[in-house]
């Protein structure tokens, strides 16, 4: 169910390590395959002025029409093996999650991303191309308070097994991520830390997605994945990872579940002042706490100022923007 999303652009922002917006000092482009379309893409990564998030420029639609969508979880359509924002008759934009993770592990808080096609390049399969594409272009300050959520109750969603959840904490902004694979190479693994750039950088950006080689001819046959090789996935077999070089970290699996979960909560719009907590979960799982925690104004407060020494509460996101109940499909 695709749904409400305005076209109007206002306040992003991820990490609180100053008390300014950023950008991008100058535009960088990358161009690669998309792992679930196999087709070529080319994006470009803009600098853009405060308040204005981030957002992604469809073009080359066939309508002729270029489509602006707004990273924010009020767009997601999809959230099956990757996150999907927008629509495919108008124009959507898949794999962002990637890319929202480096900009929200390096604290980017407004960006520009033209692409020119439906899904996003996976590159190696990390992070980290983009987290070394933002550093080419360099970072610089909007001029423009920053401004987050800060979480005031716990919430959560399961579904069986599986639950993610966010709960309040003094400053900053903590993950713990578990996850729990019957493959005894992937097995039972957990990854906990404050989320900085430094430890984005070190621990996080390089880790690659993967997938178990029995799934490739289902994730054929359902159209997914004809992108995908040992170039830009970690491929696991039924005793061992089947790329030549192994793992870039012994727990290279649950470091980009880890990464994954940064991206996709950098859907809430703002960066979070909180705690997350999850469990086996994944996509669906990860845009739907950001539902369920901006579901209830109680949830959450908009802080503005100089991070944790001085939070100035303000009322409401301000002229563009409103967080409505939008219900998560679980």
């Amino acid at each position: 169910m695709m749904r409400q999303c305005g076209m109007q652009i206002t306040a992003g922002g991820y990490g609180m390590r100053t008390n300014q917006q950023t950008t991008l000092k100058a535009p960088v482009t990358l161009s690669g395959i998309g792992v679930h379309s196999g087709n070529p893409v080319e994006i470009t990564l803009r600098p853009a002025s405060a308040n204005h998030g981030i957002a992604f420029l469809r073009t080359g639609i066939s309508s002729g029409n270029d489509r602006l969508i707004k990273a924010h979880h009020a767009c997601v359509s999809a959230t099956e093996l990757c996150t999907v924002i927008g629509d495919v008759e108008s124009g959507a934009v898949a794999t962002i999650e990637h890319l929202m993770s480096a900009f929200f592990g390096l604290g980017i808080d407004n960006a520009l991303v033209e692409i020119d096609g439906p899904e996003m390049p996976i590159l190696d399969g990390s992070a980290l191309p983009f987290v070394n594409a933002i550093d080419a272009a360099g970072t610089t300050s909007c001029g423009a308070k920053r401004r987050w959520i800060k979480v005031l109750r716990t919430v959560r969603v399961q579904v069986e097994r599986s639950f993610a959840e966010l709960r309040p904490i003094d400053r900053g902004f903590r993950l713990d991520v578990e996850i729990d694979f019957e493959s005894p190479v992937i097995g039972r693994s957990r990854k906990a830390m404050d989320l900085t750039p430094a430890s984005y950088r070190r621990e996080i950006a390089p880790a690659r997605t993967f997938g178990m080689m029995r799934d490739v001819e289902r994730y054929w046959k359902a159209g997914f994945a004809p992108g995908a090789s040992l170039e830009n996935t970690v491929a696991v077999g039924e005793n061992a990872v089947v790329n030549p070089e192994g793992l870039r970290f012994a727990d290279e699996f649950v470091r980009h579940k880890f990464l994954d979960a940064v991206g996709d909560l950098a859907l809430a719009g703002l960066p979070i002042q909180g705690a997350y907590r999850s469990y086996c979960g994944g996509h669906r799982m990860n845009v739907a706490i950001i539902d369920a925690l901006l579901a209830d104004r109680a949830n959450y407060a908009i802080l503005e100022g100089a991070g944790t020494r001085r939070e100035a509460a303000i009322a409401e996101f301000g002229t563009g923007l409103t967080l409505a109940a939008f219900a998560g499909d679980l």
